[in-house]
C-alpha cells in the first residue's frame, strides 16, 4: 500500500510517500519540503494569511516531484492522507481541501492525521527506530508535553506546558536579544559561543513534583536580565550576548531533561523517544544522551532533516495507524479542520 501525505498546518508545506508491506515498517519512498521562512522574516513571524497562499502555490509542484522521485504516477497512490490538526485554520484548509480533492479524482479514500501524532511517530522513520512501549518528549513549536506511549492511538498525557512551551521560550527570548526569525535555531547557534551559567535564569517548575512546564516566567527575566545588560544584550558580537543565550538554552535544557527523567523514573519505561523541531537541539540531544546513558535508557530522535514539520511524518502516521487498525480511510471527500485539537483526545 502507496500513501501520499501532505502536511500544510502553518509555515512549511511537506509531501511524501511511503509504502507498507504487511506488518513490517512504513518505508519512506520520497519526500520534498518547501519552507516559507524567508518570507517570514519580513515580519518577524508567520503571516497566517500568507503562509495559506503560499501552500496553494507549493504543494501541487512539491507533489509532482515525489512522485517523480518515487518513480511512480499518482494512480498507484493507495491513500492520500493530509493533516487534520492542530495547525492554523487557513493553512490546514488548503491541505485539506487539496488532499481530499485529489483523492476524489482519483477514486482512493482519504485519512486526516493528528499534526503531533505525526511528530510523536517521525523517529519510526530513522535507521534507530524505537519499540511499544515508550515515553515521549513532544517538543514542537506551541507544544511541550511528555506522553506515555504503549501503541499508535495509545496515549496517556503526563504532562504539559500550562503557558509558553519550550519552543516559544527559545524564539521570544531571541527576539529579546535582537536575533532574526527564526528565533529558536539562531538562539541555539549564538549559545555555543558563551558561558550557560553565566546568568542566574529560573528553571519554572523544576521541582513542582508534577510533569507540568511553564516558561513564561523565563520569558520574563530574559526580558529583566537583558534590561540589565543594557546595549550589549542586543550587540552582535558581544560576549554578554552570547552568554544570555547560552544561559537561556541552559534553563530550557535542564527543565526538559529532569521531566523527562522524572517520567522514565515514576512509570519505570526503559525507553524515552524525542519529537519535534526543538528536538534537533544540540544541547538538548546532548543532555538527554548523558542522561539516559547513566539511567540505562534507550533514547530516539528524529533523522534531523525530519524534526521539523514535513510531509513524511503524516505519511508515517497514516500508515501505521492503517497497519494497527486504528483508523480506516474512507472515500468520503467532505472535510473539516481542527485548529485545536489535543493529542490526547486523538481517538
Amino acid at each position: 500500500m502507496r500513501i501520499l501525505g501532505i502536511e500544510s498546518s502553518c509555515d512549511e508545506t511537506g509531501v511524501a510517500l511511503v509504502e507498507t508491506t504487511g506488518d513490517a515498517l512504513p518505508r519512506l519512498l520520497s519526500h520534498a519540503l518547501y519552507s516559507q521562512i524567508e518570507m517570514h522574516q519580513a515580519y518577524g513571524g508567520v503571516v497566517p494569511e500568507l503562509a495559506s497562499r503560499d501552500h496553494i502555490r507549493r504543494v501541487l509542484p512539491l507533489t509532482r516531484q515525489v512522485m517523480s522521485e518515487a518513480g511512480v504516477s499518482l494512480s498507484d497512490v493507495d491513500v492520500v492522507a493530509y493533516t487534520r490538526g492542530p495547525g492554523l485554520a487557513g493553512a490546514l484548509l488548503v491541505g485539506s481541501g487539496v488532499a481530499c480533492a485529489l483523492a476524489a479524482s482519483l477514486g482512493k479514500p482519504v485519512l486526516g492525521v493528528h499534526h503531533l501524532e505525526g511528530h510523536l511517530l517521525s523517529p519510526f522513520l530513522s535507521a534507530d527506530a524505537p519499540e511499544f512501549p515508550f515515553i515521549a518528549l513532544l517538543v514542537s513549536g506551541g507544544h511541550t508535553q511528555l506522553m506515555r506511549v504503549d501503541g499508535v492511538g495509545r496515549y496517556e498525557l503526563l504532562g504539559e506546558t500550562i503557558d509558553d512551551a519550550a519552543g516559544e521560550a527559545f524564539d521570544k527570548s531571541a527576539k529579546l536579544m535582537g536575533l532574526p526569525y527564526p528565533g529558536g535555531p539562531g538562539l541555539s547557534r549564538l549559545a555555543e559561543q558563551g558561558n550557560p551559567a553565566a546568568y542566574k535564569l529560573p528553571r519554572p517548575l523544576l521541582h513542582s513534583g508534577d510533569l507540568d512546564f511553564s516558561f513564561a516566567g523565563l520569558k520574563t527575566a530574559v526580558l529583566t536580565q537583558s534590561q540589565k545588560i543594557g546595549p550589549a544584550a542586543h550587540t552582535e558580537g558581544a560576549p554578554e550576548r552570547a552568554d544570555l543565550a547560552a544561559s537561556t538554552q541552559a534553563a530550557i535544557v535542564e527543565v526538559l531533561v529532569k521531566k523527562s527523567m522524572t517520567a522514565l523514573k515514576t512509570t519505570g519505561m526503559k525507553r524515552l523517544v524525542v519529537a519535534g523541531g526543538v528536538g534537533a537541539n544540540r544541547e538538548l540531544r546532548a543532555q538527554l544522551n548523558a542522561a539516559c546513558a547513566k539511567a540505562r535508557v534507550r533514547v530516539h530522535y528524529p533523522e534531523l532533516h525530519l524534526c521539523t514539520d514535513n510531509g513524511a511524518m503524516i505519511a508515517m502516521a497514516a500508515a501505521m495507524r492503517l497497519q494497527s487498525g486504528a483508523q480506516v480511510a474512507e472515500a468520503r471527500y467532505s472535510f473539516d479542520v481542527k485548529p485545536r485539537w489535543p493529542l490526547h483526545e486523538l481517538a
